[in-house]
């Protein structure tokens, strides 16, 4: 009875000596079809154009190699992973709860909260809270739902309607701008920000050194004494 007793099979392709099939069909350094070529023959090219000859196609018959730099490839396709990762925008819903006689200065904090969300290109599910009589006046939490989004209609729109959950009216906004577009204008502020504080320092050194060169090039305020030597001169005259 077979029975696997090796490690974690490696994703990696197998490159130079490691393949182990009598032909190759190569692939050329620049993307050009080489055809199908002894494997020796394969290895000695990739010596000649000092490349690593790559599997990348080992299921094909026979497997299709490439002549690459494959620590350059490596490298590269790492920085692309990395930056789809840095780029991946998940759908967060948000969620904010009001009460159908919310006092006005606690609408508008609440209301600053789903701007943020909205401008973050996040989804925002809010809730009216009834509590006992309020039950029987859903038309207060209705008219409350629609008055916000009126006001924050220009970064979303009402993806769902507000409907009645038990003692609860819930509502969900969703953003105009896609996650990723709020992501790349959030980097572009913070990066515009980082730029302009490097330049402030450098601003005022600037306008600090003008104003002592300024200092420097005045002229002499003039006085009325006279100097010294014209004082005696003066003096002799009158005697």
């Amino acid at each position: 009875m077979w029975c696997y007793r090796g490690g974690s099979i490696s994703a990696e392709p197998r490159i130079n000596d490691r393949i182990r099939v009598p032909e190759v069909r190569l692939v050329g350094p620049s993307g050009e079809q080489v055809g199908i070529v002894p494997l020796a023959k394969a290895l000695e090219l990739a010596q000649e154009y000092d490349l690593d000859l790559v599997e990348v196609a080992a299921t094909a018959r026979p497997p299709v190699c490439k002549l690459m730099d494959y620590g350059k490839f490596k490298y590269e396709s790492a920085m692309k992973a990395r930056e789809a990762r840095k780029n991946q925008a998940h759908t967060v819903i948000k969620e904010m709860k009001l009460r159908p006689k919310i006092d006005p200065h606690d609408y508008d904090t609440k209301k600053g909260h789903v701007v943020r969300f909205l401008k973050q290109g996040d989804k925002v599910k809010i809730t009216i809270m009834f509590r006992g009589r309020e039950q029987s006046r859903p038309e207060l939490g209705y008219r409350l739902l629609q008055r916000l989004a009126s006001d924050v209609e220009d970064l979303g729109f009402i993806e769902s309607n507000p409907k009645q959950d038990g003692r609860n009216m819930i509502m969900v906004l969703g953003p105009h701008k896609k996650k990723t577009e709020a992501m790349a204008e959030a980097r572009e502020a913070q990066e515009a920000r980082k730029a302009e504080q490097k330049a402030q320092p450098t601003h005022g050194r600037t306008q600090r050194a003008s104003d002592d060169a300024a200092e420097s090039e005045a002229p002499a305020e003039a006085t009325d004494e006279a100097p010294a030597d014209e004082a005696t001169a003066e003096a002799s005259a009158e005697a």
